[in-house]
């Protein structure tokens, strides 16, 4: 299992879409937020994904590819 902490912003076309809800579903991670500020044209989440790593991977470069800007906030962690 892989954990990785990341910042997600998002910007105002992908504020309203459930792509949290799409992340798990297709990745089989679990995203667990850690603080979050999210309006009618912005917003951003810190969170933490855990999951296998090449699925954490496969998420992220999946949210990149959705427009969302992905910042690494530490470490990947393995257990």
């Amino acid at each position: 299992m892989s954990q990785v902490r990341v910042k997600l912003t998002f910007p105002e076309s992908e504020v309203r879409r459930a792509v949290l809800a799409t992340l798990v579903r297709t990745f089989d991670v679990e995203p667990n937020i850690r603080r979050a500020d999210v309006e009618e044209h912005r917003g951003w989440i810190i969170c933490e994904l855990d999951g296998e790593a090449l699925q954490v991977e496969a998420a992220l470069d999946w949210l990149r590819q959705e427009g969302i800007t992905v910042d690494l906030l530490g470490d990947v962690l393995e257990s």
